[in-house]
């Protein structure tokens, strides 16, 4: 299938040129440093793709691999956005409501206390157990993963703070889309939401290994005399496989500009329709007002997947200058994705190395505010 946006220049797209330069510029200096091996970046606008660029290396170990426009990202936490979308499907299909506890659909998930949690508070990172692991020999047996997600121990009374949780979240929702639906989580999103959009070659939650030659090892940065050091578990056939729900999907930055944009199009890409508009404007609100997440020290402004930018002084990744409606997500260390609907733009930086704040955050506010600033 084509890729689902036609192509369009900047100027055409009334993007300036001199931002866009700029944040080539930037990019360019990071990759020629070593700050990473490489990276790839997709602007588009209105349903066109107006920019697809990509940089230097997907792979550094015994003998560079030059990065190409169909390498797969690790997404890491941008993941998060595309799991919720299933999750807002089967609501829209009357399968739940996102007030219902998640024990209600999920067999045994009320466990430990957990009986009043629910899909709200889990997807907007308040479910009270932001620690909880999910070990790797669920990662392929998923009812070992529907036990041991009921197994999971509270932490704190769920609604009582919004705390980030890195992956079991996403995890408990894997578990309640197989609930609900009678198939692995994985299937069902590439069948019901990324093959609709002709977007399944393009971004992938489970990575068969047909395809995984594709992927971009992911690294941390190199130490004094040394290159970039490939991290485990993230290189791993059992990772590529899991399509670990809240953080190891794979994709293009151009498939994942083309995704926001069906956000931005309120639930169609061109002419195919996943959601309604209704079931993606509840999704895409604040949720947790001005609240701080502890785990990021700043309001977050969490939907039911992305984040909104708001209008409170910091924003992680979307760029300081962004409209308050700009939503979106990260992955840690490496990534942003987000979409503009005040101008009909969205955006997608990803690269292969996990690199820690403060400059990971320093870097992603330039870099998307360079991409605000081209906005005409």
């Amino acid at each position: 299938m084509a890729f689902p946006l036609a192509t369009t220049t900047p100027k055409a797209a009334g993007l300036r040129p001199e931002p866009l330069a700029a944040l080539t510029a930037m990019i360019e200096r990071h990759v020629k440093e070593g700050t990473y091996p490489g990276c790839q970046i997709a602007l588009a606008r209105n349903g066109k793709l107006a920019l697809f660029k990509t940089f230097g290396n997907a792979r550094v170990d015994a003998k560079p691999v030059k990065a190409k426009a169909d390498t797969l990202w690790l997404l890491y936490s941008n993941t998060k956005v595309i799991t919720a979308s299933a999750l807002w499907l089967l609501a829209e299909r009357g399968h739940f409501g996102f007030t219902d506890p998640v024990a209600q659909h999920l067999p045994g998930f009320g466990k430990n206390g957990k009986e009043a949690i629910t899909i709200l508070q889990l997807m907007t990172h308040q479910g009270g157990f932001p620690s909880a692991e999910i070990q790797p020999p669920a990662w392929a047996d998923h009812k070992k993963l529907a036990a041991d997600v009921c197994d999971i121990q509270l932490e704190w009374a769920p609604g009582s703070k919004v705390l980030y949780h890195p992956l079991a979240a996403h995890w408990v929702a894997a578990a309640l889309i197989e609930a609900v639906t009678g198939r692995d989580f994985r299937d069902f999103i590439k069948a019901e939401i990324l093959k609709p959009l002709g977007l399944d070659d393009e971004i992938y939650i489970g990575l068969p290994k047909a395809k995984q030659a594709r992927a971009a090892i992911m690294y941390d940065p190199a130490e004094k005399g040394a290159g970039p050091k490939p991290r485990s578990p993230e290189n791993s056939t059992a990772w590529w496989e899991a399509g670990v729900p809240g953080g190891g999907g794979y994709g293009t930055a151009r498939g994942m500009a083309a995704f926001y944009q069906m956000l931005l199009g309120k639930g169609a890409l061109g002419r195919k329709r996943i959601f309604s508009p209704r079931t993606l404007e509840y999704a895409i609100r604040n949720y947790t007002g001005d609240r701080v997440d502890e785990y990021m020290g700043m309001p977050m402004h969490r939907g039911i997947g992305p984040h909104l930018r708001g209008t409170t002084a910091t924003i992680r990744g979307m760029g300081s200058f962004a409209h308050p409606l700009t939503f979106g997500h990260g992955g840690v260390g490496s990534s942003y994705c987000w979409a503009d609907p005040a101008s009909g733009v969205s955006f997608a930086y990803v690269t292969n190395c996990r690199i820690p704040d403060p400059w990971h955050s320093w870097r992603l506010d330039r870099i998307s505010n360079f991409v605000h600033a081209a906005i005409i």
